[in-house]
């Protein structure tokens, strides 16, 4: 079998976003109930959850099919420096920085 790739994303905390996106952009969701429609602003995931603003974006562009359900599972997003994975040959990509 072929060896089985993840990707960890670390600093999730240490996202920037450009012009009035903090307060523009939201993110929805609904509890499936007449009215349960929810809005949460990007500012607002950024200071509850960081790594799930990082998970939304790459969801998005996966496949909506098998093959990108199974994709998510391979992705791990962590807000802060710390991860519980090791790796014998880490690949790191340092972003504009």
């Amino acid at each position: 079998w072929p060896p089985t790739y993840f990707v960890i994303v670390i600093n999730a905390e240490k996202i920037v976003l450009t012009g009035k996106k903090l307060q523009q952009k939201k993110y929805y969701t609904h509890s499936h109930y007449p009215g349960g429609l929810k809005t949460t602003t990007a500012g607002d995931m950024i200071a509850k959850k960081p790594a799930r603003i990082i998970e939304l974006a790459v969801y998005g562009m996966l496949p909506k099919d098998k093959l990108g359900h199974q994709l998510q599972t391979k992705l791990e997003v962590y807000a802060g420096a710390e991860h519980p994975h090791q790796s014998p040959q880490p690949d790191v990509y340092d972003l504009r920085g």
